[in-house]
């Protein structure tokens, strides 16, 4: 594993994470999910890892926070460009999802896409764990 970099579409809010360089079913997959705010922001793909394995590198004063529901998830986007590079996930709140997208290019060779059905959040999270998933 080793820290990727990544960042918003302005570039005011800066990030790293650490994770291995090919995703793959026996390491991290990543979630495309279909819940109300995901569906809207098309094409946000979670990689989810535990806050140690996350650091803002800059923007912090940028980031604009957006809750809603049960208030657990907090949405972080850059008040900027609007874009939403990373936030804390409602399934992880003691870590961050952070989109794949937004991560510099050429940072993964490789990596597995799994839907995720957060139109149905609790059977959604169920199945994940049944499976032993993120």
């Amino acid at each position: 594993m080793d820290w990727k970099q990544g960042g918003c579409h302005c570039g005011a809010v800066r990030f790293e994470v650490l994770a291995p360089e090919v995703l793959a079913p026996d390491a991290i997959e990543v979630a495309d999910c279909n819940c109300s705010i995901c569906r809207m922001t098309a094409g946000y793909l979670h990689l989810i890892v535990p806050a140690e394995r996350f650091r803002l590198l800059a923007g912090e004063e940028r980031l604009t926070t957006y809750s809603f529901n049960t208030g657990t998830a907090k949405h972080r986007f850059c008040s900027v460009c609007g874009i939403k590079s990373f936030y804390v996930p409602r399934s992880h709140p003691d870590g961050f999802s952070v989109n794949m997208r937004c991560l510099d290019e050429g940072a993964f060779i490789e990596m597995q896409v799994r839907p995720f059905d957060g139109q149905h959040w609790e059977a959604g999270v169920a199945e994940i764990a049944g499976h032993g998933g993120a």
